[in-house]
């Protein structure tokens, strides 16, 4: 068995952060029923970059985060649709969506509405500045997150202007956040709590990164400068350029010093006691980064990582994507996977990745197809047959 087996989640949410916190739980073994609109379904079933094989084109965006998955297809704005979210709801053990605050009060789909008949029930709101504060009515994306919420400001050259990083923090983070949240508040209901109303806010879960950089502010009042790959209290740490033109990251407390200085021939520094402690290295930064720059310049990226493995001391090549994907022990880890989707064959996947000594490691299962799963879930949950089915899809129901 998996760790969530026998869990249900009604998935209301779209795009991004939501939907990869979903997914999670789902190949960890909750049962996700995903609720998306008639005709176009999730947003991003629309997004690029799209997928074309053999019967049909999907997006890749919403292939990312929605697989394992049952999806359904009901009209929020219908009578009828709203009331089969609030059966479903009754049965469910979460309900999760990231809708703006007040979108789902209109349909009586909020948590005072959905299943005052199931008081178990985890429902969690994901809005951007959450569902109190002066931000609460403003909209955002990932990178309105990534800029009020610190990481931009972090990031870029020396001297530079701020730099988005190359993927999407905040969503990515904010789904890692709703899953935590979800998870502590299953295992409070287990331990003899109620259900509860879990208000998570995009903002929120930045801010509550910025860890190192807002404890330097408490500390000494320092705001962190942008440094590039430098870490502000550690020498060396950064990435360096190799004679081949790619790229290492070499990180090393005060016991790695000697043995870097001895692989890159630097004698000289090996035994300058003024040099032994990360302080004083901090103190002469620039010194110490522009002679250890000439120095790896001398060596190729895979030749050093091997010099500085066999030295202990800590390091990593740079990697692009397609090597990262290629590499043999992300290989080994099962971090590269693949499943058979209907429209377009054999397709890639990155699991999630969890191993477990005690139950089942999370599957990898396809996403859906849009409604593929609302005839059965209808008649498997609800008890519907197929004329009342076929009602509700005249209706405009489903």
């Amino acid at each position: 068995m998996r760790p969530l087996d026998g869990i249900t989640i009604l998935d209301l949410s779209r795009v991004l952060a939501c939907p990869f916190a979903s997914m999670i739980l789902a190949e960890l073994g909750a049962t996700v029923i995903k609720v998306e609109q008639p005709g176009g379904g999730d947003e991003t079933r629309g997004f690029e970059p799209r997928v074309q094989g053999p019967h049909g084109a999907e997006s890749a965006y919403y292939l990312a985060f929605n697989r394992s998955k049952q999806s359904i297809t009901v009209n929020f704005r219908h009578p009828e649709g709203q009331a089969l979210i609030r059966r479903l709801a009754e049965q469910a053990d979460v309900v999760v969506e990231n809708f703006p605050v007040g979108t789902l009060q209109k349909y009586g789909l909020d948590r005072e509405h959905i299943a005052p008949g199931n008081p178990g029930l985890v429902y969690c709101s994901c809005t951007g500045f959450g569902l109190t504060g002066p931000y609460s009515g403003r909209k955002g994306y990932d990178t309105v997150f990534q800029a009020m919420g610190g990481i931009m400001s972090l990031t870029g050259e020396r001297g530079g202007g701020p730099v988005k990083p190359g993927l999407p923090v905040a969503d990515l983070t904010s789904g890692l956040w709703v899953a935590i949240g979800i998870l502590a508040a299953l295992m409070g209901r287990e331990r003899g709590g109620g259900g509860c109303h879990l208000d998570f806010s995009m903002l929120d879960g930045q801010v509550g990164l910025l860890s190192l950089a807002a404890a330097r502010y408490f500390a000494l009042g320092e705001v962190p400068p942008r440094l590039g790959t430098e870490h502000p209290g550690r020498v060396p740490s950064a990435a360096f350029e190799c004679r081949d033109g790619k790229w290492v990251q070499i990180t090393g407390s005060d016991q790695h010093w000697k043995p870097l200085c001895e692989l890159l021939g630097l004698a000289h520094w090996r035994d300058d006691p003024a040099l032994a402690r990360n302080a004083d290295r901090v103190a002469r930064r620039d010194e110490v980064m522009q002679g250890l720059q000439a120095a790896i310049r001398r060596f190729e990226r895979d030749e050093l990582c091997a010099r500085c493995d066999a030295a202990g001391v800590p390091a990593g090549p740079i990697l692009s994507v397609d090597e990262i994907l290629a590499d043999a022990h992300v290989r080994a880890r099962g971090m590269v996977g693949e499943y058979e989707h209907p429209q377009l064959g054999r397709f890639g996947a990155v699991p999630v990745p969890f191993k477990f000594d005690g139950y089942d490691d999370p599957s990898l299962g396809r996403p859906p197809l849009l409604g593929e799963h609302t005839r059965q879930v209808l008649v498997e949950r609800l008890g519907l047959d197929d004329q009342a089915i076929a009602q509700l899809r005249e209706q405009g129901a489903i």
